[in-house]
């Protein structure tokens, strides 16, 4: 168990690394989401031939996973984008307020009821995003701030957009399949895009793009896989919230952006409402599962 535990977290802090990556590679957004992506891609083919599991690589997923795919590269592309107008914290924890978002949608047009310690948790994570914004909610003459909290909210929506169709999409497609196909399809969404930005690519730029679609693209997702054979949904749900934590140390120990009390404790609001949340959802889960078996019983 603790060998699972432990590659949830490395995935966790891995995944936090795309911002950091992204600064240094010092290319558009686009660029940095499309190799990402595409690099990611190819490597999980590369892993699933070498495995024997070429099979998956040939399987039709399905239109609604490369529809998730189109809001994989979305949620990407746009952090990045937040990132060269915000700091690292303000766009990675509206980022994660996506988990919250999607509960809401999921109880109006799902059917998934909201109890009431979920919509308490929710107001919690909301009134933690307005102590990140210091209570300051007068945006005039706050131009690049404004502009980097609206690409944190469309990344957020097509965050939680992800987790939503992710629910829709049938058992039977493999969850490396899934992965694989999301990731080029992402990719085939960008690039139409990276061509117009015409980039000069140099040398460290390209060691920086390669990391890219290695650490937080393919070695990040397969270790969120391996954990995910083992540990429990709200357990590896509650270890994920190591990622902000990552890039909020990220910025503050390499790029200086340091967050003052008010906003280190909006942080903490965020992410322990995360972490409760996760804990009741399993719970329940836990609770219609039994409820499950007696009938079958």
């Amino acid at each position: 168990m603790t060998l699972y535990i432990l590659a949830a977290v490395l995935s966790a802090v891995l995944m936090g690394t795309i911002g950091a990556i992204a600064v240094y590679a010092n290319v558009s957004a686009e660029t940095v989401t499309f190799y990402r992506l595409f690099i990611g891609a190819l490597l999980m083919a590369a892993f699933l031939f070498v495995t024997g599991q070429k099979h998956r690589i040939f399987t039709w997923p399905g239109s609604k996973v490369l529809v998730t795919g189109g809001f994989l590269a979305g949620f990407v592309v746009f952090y990045v984008m937040a990132m060269g107008y915000t700091s690292m914290a303000n766009a990675i924890m509206l980022l994660y307020l996506a988990p919250v978002t999607a509960s809401v949608a999921a109880h109006f047009f799902m059917g998934e009821r909201l109890s009431g310690a979920s919509a308490a948790l929710i107001v919690v994570a909301l009134f933690g995003f307005a102590m990140m914004l210091e209570f300051n909610f007068n945006l005039s003459g706050r131009g690049q701030e404004v502009l980097g909290l609206f690409y944190a909210l469309c990344a957020m929506v097509c965050y939680a957009a992800f987790i939503l169709t992710n629910r829709l999409i049938h058992e039977r497609v493999h969850v490396l399949t899934r992965s694989g196909y999301q990731m080029l399809a992402g990719a085939l969404c960008m690039l139409p895009l990276m061509l117009q930005q015409s980039e000069s690519i140099g040398a460290s730029q390209w060691g920086w793009l390669v990391a890219a679609g290695v650490v937080p693209g393919f070695l990040a997702i397969m270790l969120a896989v391996v954990a995910l054979r083992v540990l429990p949904a709200a357990t590896f749900g509650t270890l994920a919230y190591l990622e902000p934590i990552t890039v909020v140390g990220l910025g503050w120990v390499l790029f200086g952006q340091s967050l003052s009390t008010l906003q280190l404790a909006g942080s903490v609001l965020i992410i322990a409402s995360g972490v409760m949340q996760a804990a009741v959802s399993g719970h329940r889960d836990r609770i219609e599962g039994a409820k499950t078996e007696a009938l079958a019983g």
